[in-house]
């Protein structure tokens, strides 16, 4: 499996807390070299107050967990 494939699959099981809170979570951009994964909020995650935490606390720590090769998150 690719890191990318593994990105996506990390997505997928975010993916359903989100969307019980109205939200969904999209992937951007992958840049292997910089080990950046960029990703869009979208629904009531989109400019909720809670995303920073979302992305830290949930996101970011899942992927780096799944995904080693993944050094940061970012939201745009």
């Amino acid at each position: 499996m690719t890191t990318l494939e593994r990105i996506n699959a990390a997505l997928e099981r975010i993916r359903p807390a989100m969307q019980m809170d109205g939200g969904d979570i999209h992937l951007v951009e992958w840049r292997e070299e910089e080990g950046l994964v960029r990703v869009a909020l979208s629904g009531a995650c989109h400019g909720c107050h809670m995303s920073t935490m979302t992305m830290t606390l949930g996101v970011e720590r899942t992927l780096k967990s799944l995904v080693p090769e993944v050094q940061m998150v970012e939201a745009i």
